[in-house]
């Protein structure tokens, strides 16, 4: 049967509406609503503090040891006592239950270190539940860090000497890499494509020169994360603190033990290239080595969003100083709560903010007007901060 022309017509121009629809471009999506926030690790509470890192208003507190009581229960003998040393010695008389965090990069799942625990464990944020866990090598884990496109996590196994790469979507470890002893802090560059590791040495020997050899190799290992092999080790012969590489990958500021500020150190020519001594408090002058936390006189180190200034935990004495890039003048040193013991900026690069383990506090500085602008009550014994934009829709309140 003919079909009507008209008909015929109607149906070619359904047809021309059909592809042109096909062919226009499809508007982008809206960007979802996102908020600036600090993630505050209260290692004896064993809990996470969400707090803005604008406003400085705080949003929910995350258990992240809702298994406690299973994971005793499921620990052998040796796990007991290794958990017992780190309560005697790491943790002043505590059990260390959350150690460092990082978050995915679409802001939903929170990642935890717990010392005490030998392991790491993944949470939803919105939600407080436990996604997955995975114990690491040997007793203790400590640092980590989350490579920039999400797809790898490190993690410092610290009495294994070695750092062990997780799958971030399952905790499956799926690498590792030895360090020397007592690894601490993870770094990623900028394209992701190295992983720096600093060691401390075993600091929970006595403090004496003539054992000072007992206390191991303190190394920085540097990693090429596409085959996850190390490409380079330089030996610093004292602990390596928080550190940071900028951009160029050639230089290198960091925290050493004992040492009251930082140095700048040249990775190609491998030297120290200028050494910043910052002030001793009055009571700091009072202390004898032995009594530093952990072998750390400074414990904390920020750079701003622009890498024009630095922010040094001055852990022993109270403060947190503003240094300027590249001459490391300083511009300032300003009061915080008791023992800062870790420095991180905000998302934006304008605050950093302080965690004052002693007085369960966070304190805020501007970077550029060198004041403290916020002082923030958290959990017990703050330790890490870090910060990240995450979803409005994961944040109670």
């Amino acid at each position: 049967m003919r079909t009507p022309r008209g008909v015929r017509i109607s149906r070619l121009s359904a047809i021309g509406v059909a592809a042109l629809i096909a062919l226009a471009p499809v508007p982008p999506a809206a960007a979802e609503p996102q908020r600036d926030v600090m993630f505050v690790g209260n290692n004896w509470d064993g809990t996470v503090d969400l707090v803005d890192a604008e406003h400085f208003g705080k949003y929910q507190r995350i258990d992240v040891v809702p298994d406690l009581q299973q994971r005793l229960a499921e620990m052998t003998p040796d796990e007991h006592a290794a958990m017992a040393v780190i309560r005697n010695t790491a943790g002043e008389g505590h059990d260390q239950l959350v150690d460092d965090i990082a978050v995915s990069p679409d802001g939903r799942t929170m990642y935890v270190s717990r010392p005490s625990l030998g392991d790491v464990a993944a949470y939803e944020i919105d939600s407080g539940r436990q996604v997955w866990r995975t114990d690491v090598s040997g007793y203790r884990s400590d640092h980590m860090a989350l490579s920039p496109d999400g797809s790898q996590l490190a993690v410092s196994a610290t009495t294994a000497n070695q750092v062990e790469l997780l799958d971030p979507a399952t905790g499956t470890v799926v690498g590792n890499f030895p360090t020397g002893d007592f690894p601490h802090e993870n770094r990623y560059s900028a394209d992701g494509r190295t992983l720096y590791n600093a060691t401390i040495g075993r600091v929970i020997m006595p403090d004496d020169p003539a054992l000072d050899p007992l206390k191991g190799n303190r190394w920085l290992t540097i990693v090429d994360t596409a085959t996850n092999q190390v490409t380079d080790t330089i030996d610093f012969g004292v602990g390596i603190r928080p550190f940071l590489v900028m951009p160029d990958g050639r230089t290198m500021y960091a925290q050493l033990s004992f040492h009251h500020g930082f140095v700048e150190y040249d990775l190609v020519e491998k030297r120290i290239t200028r050494t910043v001594h910052l002030p001793l408090s009055e009571d700091a002058k009072k202390l004898r080595r032995d009594e530093y936390p952990l072998d750390s006189a400074h414990h904390g180190l920020a750079l701003n969003g622009d890498g024009t200034k630095l922010c040094d935990a001055g852990t022993v004495s109270d403060y947190a100083a503003i240094v300027s890039v590249p001459s490391l003048t300083t511009d300032a040193l300003i009061p915080t709560g008791k023992k800062p013991y870790w420095a991180a900026a905000t998302p934006n690069g304008q605050y950093c903010v302080l965690s004052n383990s002693d007085s369960d506090d966070i304190t805020v500085v501007d970077f550029d007007r060198s004041t403290e602008v916020a002082r923030i009550p958290v959990g017990d014994h703050p330790q890490r901060v870090r910060g990240y934009a995450v979803p409005t829709d994961v944040l109670a309140g």
